[in-house]
């Protein structure tokens, strides 16, 4: 099989690696992450001007028409530097759902401003006590007088404390765990009857917990039949995050790596241990397994829905998982102290690799989906 990329896909890797490497460095990060909206405006622009926010679009709609390859493309370097910005969450998740579902208008007022940079959007999937079940929803979308109107609690929405455009999953019929009667709906965050409880995730970025109470929104497609699009997108979704905890891994190998190379002790450098050299090679025995399995999802993510797609894909969520927990746990270890501090960039490439462990399913989670799924012969 040839792994080769495109001439087309190698100027995309290299034009985007030659810009966050030039305006991200950490010093940039932190600065970003202490501020108002949690990631950088500037740089956001930066990415709808280099064309970065219209990679997984159809040209129709102003976009690049990437797929898997691309996504994961930009995702493995926004990860190698730890970027702040919702790209994952606004333009592939949220983006994804727009061209699924929206209407011919919908699709043609929206999706171009998303391409541009010019809109970020967010999804509310999450509630409380749903555990990674997507059609665990409880909030009710209720119609009164030609009007959809939401009412219920949506949890840890990423990037929605600064988004201009919400896609709230809501129950237009059916009991809480029925698979019909589930829709998505665009809500103006502004909105009477929305109330946004924001705060910071343990690795840096921000979200934001939702309270709706009657709050007016536009069905996104035809209301109740979301589920199957919800679960296609989350797909999508879960192959660039792998992607992009690869990027934070390689970070963490290099960063781990260097550091055996300089830091001495007992007279001679950390790397002429032959026990460190040993946990050095496990480490990059994960990564190289991590990244096989990623390659294997991106190749997948744009295929048609079916029990092949969902299997590779939960197998690649399940072996990135379990390398990002290693790799954080062992970086940190090879490191001793200064591997925990928080003005060190290792610190929060392991607090990112947690995260990204458990968000869109912890590995046990996909273990079950890949078993439940097996072709026994």
């Amino acid at each position: 099989m040839n792994f080769t990329y495109s001439q087309e896909q190698q100027m995309l890797q290299d034009s985007l690696a030659r810009l966050v490497r030039d305006h991200y460095g950490f010093e940039q990060r932190e600065q970003a992450r202490e501020s108002a909206t949690g990631f950088s405006r500037s740089f956001w622009t930066q990415l709808g001007e280099l064309g970065m926010t219209a990679v997984p679009f159809t040209e129709a709609y102003g976009g690049m028409a990437g797929g898997g390859v691309e996504n994961m493309l930009v995702m493995t370097e926004l990860g190698r530097n730890l970027c702040l910005e919702p790209y994952l969450h606004s333009v592939i998740f949220a983006g994804g759902l727009l061209e699924q579902l929206g209407s011919e208008q919908q699709k043609a007022e929206l999706i171009p401003e998303v391409a541009a940079g010019t809109l970020q959007l967010a999804v509310a999937l999450d509630e409380p006590g749903s555990h990674y079940q997507l059609h665990d929803v409880q909030t009710q979308a209720v119609q009164h007088e030609g009007a959809w109107l939401l009412s219920g609690r949506k949890s840890v929405v990423v990037g929605g404390q600064s988004a201009g455009l919400l896609l709230v999953s809501a129950r237009t019929a059916g009991a809480s765990r029925d698979e019909h009667g589930i829709g998505v709906f665009l809500l103006d965050p502004q909105a009477q009857g929305v109330v946004r409880h924001e705060y910071a995730t343990i690795d840096g970025r921000r979200a934001c917990d939702l309270i709706l109470s009657n709050a007016k929104a536009i069905a996104l497609g035809e209301p109740g039949q979301a589920l199957a699009a919800l679960r296609y997108q989350q797909g999508r979704a879960l192959a660039a995050q792998c992607a992009e905890a690869v990027g934070s891994m390689e970070s963490v190998c290099q960063l781990t790596l260097d550091y055996l190379k300089t830091r001495q002790q007992f007279g001679q450098v950390l790397g002429k241990f032959q026990a460190l050299q040993h946990r050095m090679v496990d480490l990059r025995i994960e990564l190289d397994q991590a990244t096989s399995m990623t390659i294997l999802a991106a190749s997948m993510a744009d295929q048609p829905d079916s029990d092949e797609r969902t299997r590779s894909l939960a197998a690649a969520k399940f072996i990135v998982s379990r390398a990002a927990r290693v790799i954080a746990d062992q970086g940190i270890q090879l490191h001793g102290g200064i591997g925990l501090t928080w003005e060190y960039v290792l610190s929060h490439h392991a607090k990112h690799l947690l995260m990204v462990a458990r968000q869109f399913g912890d590995d046990d989670h996909h273990l079950r989906t890949f078993s439940r799924l097996m072709q026994v012969a």
